[in-house]
């Protein structure tokens, strides 16, 4: 088991929330990890961002769609990737954030037992 999870597996954790809530391509997804995390001093790297959607995708969870950015396609050619979930990909996403809440409860009590044992 390891000492902590590991960024990608977090990072996959976001992406997963953010395409249950309609948050679709990834650099919007990194804007708003980016945003969020602001206070804690963390900026993901954008090449894990897309190494853990190419992951979501290769396992079954996610499929990409393209679409033009803009609504005026005479104007606006930026394409852009959509993610959704796949026919099981929302078990397997509801599995997978079973599996990582266990793991987030067990680093949340390492973090706190050293703060505690440190800190007191």
């Amino acid at each position: 088991m390891a000492f902590m999870i590991a960024q990608r597996a977090y990072i996959k954790l976001f992406l997963i929330t953010k395409v249950e809530q309609r948050r679709g391509y990834g650099y919007q997804m990194l804007e708003e990890m980016k945003e969020e995390f602001k206070p804690f001093g963390y900026v993901p790297p954008l090449s894990e961002i897309y190494r853990a959607l190419h992951e979501l995708v290769q396992e079954g969870v996610l499929y990409r769609t393209k679409q033009l950015k803009g609504n005026d396609p005479s104007v606006d050619f930026q394409e852009i990737v959509l993610y959704h979930f796949t026919e099981d990909g929302r078990d397997k996403a509801k599995l997978y954030k079973k599996q990582m809440k266990a793991d987030l409860d067990r680093c949340i009590g390492m973090l706190q037992k050293a703060v505690q044992d440190n800190y007191n």
